[in-house]
């Protein structure tokens, strides 16, 4: 079964879902044309099957098409991800040093 990526705006999400089953989400807040990427989870039972970058990938991809700010990375998972994939960083509002200077997980910048 294929993941499927979907923008729940009324919710401030996105949301990743195997079959009719929500298996993980991204939170976010937007103001002033910033986006902030507050919260990644997946389902501790669907974990270890990339979901998460899935979700984040998809997520990524649709706040560029859909013009919906500059990224403010808070949650780890998201520094972490967009540290190892350049190719989004010029979605952030700020360089992504200063996500991970801000960011407290453990070996943060030293990928």
């Amino acid at each position: 079964m294929n993941p499927t990526v979907s923008h729940n705006p009324s919710q401030s999400r996105f949301e990743i879902h195997l079959g009719s089953e929500r298996v993980g989400l991204m939170d976010y807040a937007q103001s002033n044309g910033e986006i902030s990427l507050t919260h990644t989870e997946v389902d501790p039972a669907h974990q270890g099957k990339n979901l998460a970058a899935i979700l984040l990938r998809e997520s990524l991809a649709t706040i560029r098409q859909d013009s919906m700010g500059k990224v403010v990375p808070i949650c780890s998972y998201t520094v972490k991800y967009m540290e190892k994939h350049p190719e989004t960083q010029d979605l952030l509002l700020n360089p992504i040093e200063e996500a991970i200077a801000a960011c407290r997980w453990p070996g943060a910048g030293n990928s």
